[in-house]
């Protein structure tokens, strides 16, 4: 049986994943304590980083807390929901796409 070489050309199309924003939204129950410790813990924050994320929650009524694939987005969120609810806070984190 005869040996046949082919050469065979493809082109991968890499693409990069669509990125969604996790953001906090102030309210009046939350303390904010508990948001810089959720900034700290669940974003991997500093304190100085938590604590200004924290101050412009609660003076702009929102803020970014990170830029992640829609997956771990989702995830940060839920994770943020789950111990708001432990420790009795309304803390609401949403996603957004990126721009």
């Amino acid at each position: 049986m005869p040996k046949i070489k082919e050469k065979v050309e493809s082109e991968l199309l890499l693409q990069e994943p669509e990125m969604f924003r996790v953001l906090l939204h102030n309210d009046d129950y939350t303390s904010m304590d508990f948001v810089v410790n959720v900034l700290i813990n669940i974003f991997h924050k500093s304190v100085q980083e938590a604590e200004m994320i924290m101050l412009k929650v609660h003076k702009q009524g929102s803020a970014i807390c990170g830029v992640y694939t829609y997956e771990i987005a989702q995830t940060k969120a839920v994770q943020v929901k789950k111990l708001a609810q432990q420790n009795e806070f309304p803390l609401l984190a949403t996603i957004e796409k990126d721009a």
